[in-house]
């Protein structure tokens, strides 16, 4: 294989023959549109280079990213790899603490900063004058304006991509860890070209020229996973949405546009199956949709075939690896599973001393060391990156099983699972038959500590409009799930709630409940 490898100069490869291709669609949330073609993309990536490099950034140095979605997001990604800078990708909703910690952490050179952010950023970066800040639009004291600084550079002559070894630092994710602090998963150059054979390919399968939406924020692995290179990798045409989710807008620019594939969350096609709007939906050109994150249930999948003829492929990876585990391309849909590994990756189920598990037993969901897309190492912390290892497999920390078919079953993270009375219980098994229920719109299922019982499983769900919370609902949705799953999995008590509290990408917090259920109960948090 190549030892050199830059996405951003596969992408400018690619427009030298495909100029005119148009990359990105952008729809704002006041309903004006923009657009770039390839060219104009490879273009702007080899304008921004020059602008980073006057500024001072330079090869191998890290880069802070905290900005929206839309054009700037494509451009600057484009621009810092094609420079050979280290992007340490951050969401727009960050506060102080997080910058100065990713800022401290990785020791950042820059931070490219959306308008709205940068008080934020002056906060956090009060007494540290030596990191350059850019600001995406506008003038502000203590920040360079990125347009007055590109107006500089598309003067001068145009830049070649730099000559990157694939094994070098290109991506600086930071994921939440159950100790400490945010982790910095480190993914190199070679990563991108890896996603593309991997989940683009098998999952994802945007065809070049095919218009796809997914829906996930700059500042999160998902985003550079799919919006960014699954994409444009394969010379698709992203679409992007700059508002906020609604489920019928959603569905409508479905109707509007001919978006061919779909990513999004399993939270927002719950509740795009659930919107009136669902009943009378026709999208224009839909074909394939694609979910992560957490398992889907059946009548999500249900809703989208009776609609449109497309099912919803699940998929499951982590920001350490790539797509781990898919419903591929093709593949017959168990509605539940996440489907099969992924013909690049030797997946396993094993136990506490490595040792792959017998088909339906339940253990560590775990991916052998040498898979294409595993993360180099968490920086600067040798210690995690030994322990996140057992043997010859790298252990994700999720639960799970395979069934005689070779499909695998999510049960939960390590932590989620609830034993009670000696049986153990997965959460997404009430969760998917508590949603069956006509009366339930969300849930979320966990252990709740119990004398008798060691736990309990307890429910907390959210209602649909106009249905109201009674004790003869309660007893109804314990036959409800009684009659779908396993009797001792039915939720001995169920608390209903207006939210439940869940990540900035979507994903349900289940440890934000245990915690709240061990404190009711006078019980220590740990």
């Amino acid at each position: 294989m190549n030892e050199h490898y830059n996405f951003a100069a596969s992408i400018s490869n690619y427009a030298r023959t495909h100029r005119d291709n148009l990359a990105l669609f952008v729809h704002t949330d006041t309903g004006q549109t923009a657009q770039r073609t390839y060219g104009e993309l490879s273009d702007e990536a080899a304008i921004l280079h020059q602008t980073f490099k006057n500024v001072g950034i330079q090869v191998g140095d890290r880069v802070l990213v905290l900005v929206n979605r839309g054009i700037d997001a494509y451009q600057i990604y484009l621009g810092l790899n094609h420079l050979g800078a280290v992007i340490l990708p951050g969401s727009e909703m960050l506060r102080k603490g997080d910058i100065l910690y990713r800022v401290r952490h990785a020791q950042v050179k820059a931070v490219i900063v959306a308008p709205q952010i940068a008080d934020e950023v002056d906060q956090a970066l009060a007494e540290d004058d030596s990191v350059i800040r850019i600001l995406t639009s506008g003038r502000r004291k203590g920040f360079h304006d990125l347009q007055d600084l590109r107006a500089l550079a598309a003067a001068q002559p145009l830049l070649e991509p730099a000559d990157t070894r694939a094994d070098e630092m290109a991506f600086l994710s930071y994921t939440s860890g159950t100790t400490g602090g945010p982790k910095g998963v480190v993914h190199v150059h070679g990563w991108p070209r890896a996603h593309i054979a991997n989940a683009a390919t098998y999952w994802f399968d945007v065809q070049e020229g095919e218009w796809a939406w997914a829906t996930a924020s700059p500042g999160w692995a998902k985003w550079i996973w799919s919006p960014f290179v699954s994409i444009l990798g394969k010379g698709g045409t992203a679409f992007v949405y700059t508002g906020r989710f609604d489920p019928e807008r959603y569905l409508e620019l479905l109707e509007q546009y001919p978006i061919s594939v779909l990513c999004t969350t399993p939270t927002e096609y719950r509740l795009m199956a659930k919107s009136k709007k669902m009943q009378t939906w026709h999208p224009k050109a839909l074909r394939s949709a694609v979910s992560a994150g957490e398992a889907l249930n059946s009548e999500v999948i249900d809703a989208f075939v009776r609609q449109c003829n497309v099912y919803v492929r699940d998929g499951y990876g982590q920001t350490e690896n790539s797509l781990l585990v898919s419903t591929q391309v093709g593949m017959q849909v168990k509605p539940g599973s996440m489907g099969k590994p992924s013909p690049l990756h030797e997946v396993a189920v094993i136990d506490e001393d490595g040792q792959p598990l017998p088909v339906g037993q339940v253990g560590d969901i775990a991916v052998k060391r040498t898979a294409p897309t595993l993360f180099k190492e968490y920086l600067y912390d040798p210690e995690r990156t030994k322990r996140a290892f057992r043997k010859d497999y790298y252990v994700t920390g999720d639960l799970g099983r395979f069934d005689e078919d070779g499909y695998l079953w999510f049960e939960g993270r390590a932590d989620d699972m609830i034993i009670s009375s000696g049986y153990t219980i997965g959460p997404f098994e009430v969760e998917d038959a508590l949603v069956r229920h006509p009366a339930v719109a969300e849930c979320a299922a966990v252990a709740s500590p119990d004398e008798e019982r060691g736990h309990i499983v307890k429910a907390f769900v959210i209602l649909k409009e106009g249905v109201s919370p009674s004790e003869e609902l309660i007893k109804e949705l314990q036959e409800h799930t009684k009659a779908i799953t396993a009797p001792y999995k039915y939720p001995r008590e169920i608390e209903f709630v207006e939210t439940l509290p869940k990540t900035t990408s979507g994903k349900i917090r289940r440890i934000e409940l245990r915690t709240l259920e061990k404190q009711r109960k006078g019980l220590p948090r740990k």
